[in-house]
């Protein structure tokens, strides 16, 4: 908190609003004490609004910076690993090479799912959308894990962390070889966090897949972009979930389910069902001018970004591993990614998209990398997820770990004022 205060002037009365000061962005005004005085303010979708306290990560849309505990995104992703990130998150702090050891020993050791959930997964249709099992078997997980669920125990906090982080990859590549009816593969914990991920996706028991480095490292950096990103739609669900004193299966089950909708999570597969309408680079330029056109409803998805005004600092990364996993696969002629990579040059170049910062971002390159490993889309917000639980973990621990009230937004009331029922017989 600063001496610095903003007044607010009602039919005459002042009311003194302490202003707070974080250690990067904007101030922030202090309007709790209009409760007390018969007022509430009004901010739709929150946008303006700090719902709580929070040192994991740091946005500037405007310069294009996102921060995961100081150290920026590009470096982490460039130079770091999933796992290490995650422990970032988690613990505020880079781990000593013993401490990283030992985390990703931790990690390996719960990699399995009981037993008695690949019954569970039987329970769904095989046409089952792959997040709609993934929500309920995370929320699943807390009946079978009692010994961990008092969340005021931080030996019990971490130990949940620990399962997540360890099993979504399973649980992902599970949900995916449920779908196509391909036999379940178990964990490999000779591997690699992301090496193990693409193992249990298209390995069988007739014969292992060899998992090559350059996809391995292509699908950690997805993880890594997506681990954390402040308070966000999902992030902002698992926090009001734990504000309640849920436990951390079912609030991460939460932050699953408002990662599904379209508007969230589910960006990158918007990129690829759009090249697919466009379907040939011959009609790209039709496209472009109806994405120029205001009157015509229809949008280029996976580009400008509802936070990053300038651009979204992970796409340089994405950018980068896309051209690596293209090259690697040699599908230069692929028609949906020549589309790709022609929308690309295109929105680098034409002034249009320049002058109104529309830059390629993190769900256009990240829709290339997962269409060129062959992943379905119904996928894609499943992978999305498992990066995304380390950053809904951490936001979680940092909540419950400190003083917090349960979460209860306040509202405008327009509806009918009060009125007496009437009887039916003489309405």
């Amino acid at each position: 908190m600063t001496d610095k205060k903003a007044y607010l002037s009602i039919d005459g009365e002042t009311i003194d609003l302490p202003i707070l000061t974080g250690t990067l962005g904007p101030d922030v005004i202090d309007v709790q004490g209009l409760t007390a005085k018969g007022f509430f303010t009004f901010d739709p979708g929150f946008v303006s609004t700090a719902s709580c306290e929070s040192e994991i990560t740091f946005i500037d849309g405007e310069k294009g910076i996102l921060l995961h505990r100081g150290y920026p995104i590009d470096q982490l992703a460039m130079k770091s690993d999933y796992l290490e990130v995650s422990y970032l998150l988690l613990y505020g702090e880079l781990p000593s090479q013993e401490d990283k050891a030992l985390f990703e020993t931790k990690i390996k050791n719960h990699t399995m799912l009981h037993e008695q959930l690949n019954d569970f997964f039987t329970g769904f249709r095989r046409d089952a959308h792959p997040m709609a099992i993934m929500c309920g078997v995370v929320g699943a997980l807390s009946a079978f894990y009692h010994d961990s669920l008092d969340i005021s125990n931080a030996e019990h906090r971490e130990i949940s962390a620990i399962r997540l982080i360890a099993k979504m990859p399973t649980i992902a590549a599970m949900s995916y070889r449920y779908s196509t009816g391909l036999p379940f593969m178990y964990p490999d914990n000779t591997l690699d966090y992301s090496s193990n991920f693409l193992h249990m996706m298209y390995s069988t028991p007739c014969e292992q897949k060899e998992i090559s480095p350059t996809l391995a490292r292509a699908m950690d950096r997805i993880f890594i972009l997506h681990a954390d990103h402040e308070q966000n739609a999902s992030t902002s669900t698992v926090r009001l979930a734990g504000s309640t004193g849920a436990n951390p299966f079912a609030c991460i089950a939460s932050g699953i389910a408002a990662l599904w909708g379209p508007s969230h999570g589910g960006a990158n597969e918007a990129v690829l069902d759009m090249l697919a309408e466009i379907g040939d680079v011959k009609h790209i330029d039709k496209f472009i001018a109806r994405a120029k056109d205001k009157n015509d409803p229809f949008r280029l998805m996976g580009f400008g970004h509802r936070v990053y005004k300038n651009f979204d600092p992970r796409a340089k990364v994405m950018k980068q591993t896309a051209d690596e996993v293209l090259a690697e696969l040699g599908l230069e002629d692929d028609p949906l990614l020549k589309i790709a990579k022609r929308l690309e040059q295109i929105a680098l170049e034409d002034d249009y998209f320049v002058q109104k910062k529309l830059y390629p971002n993190v769900d256009f390159y990240s829709g290339i990398i997962l269409k060129a490993l062959n992943i379905p889309t119904n996928m894609f917000t499943v992978i999305f997820a498992t990066g995304r639980t380390v950053g809904w973990l951490a936001h979680w621990h940092e909540m419950i770990s400190s003083p917090y009230r349960i979460g209860r937004p306040r509202q405008l009331y327009t509806g009918a004022a009060q009125r007496d029922y009437v009887e039916t017989d003489k309405r």
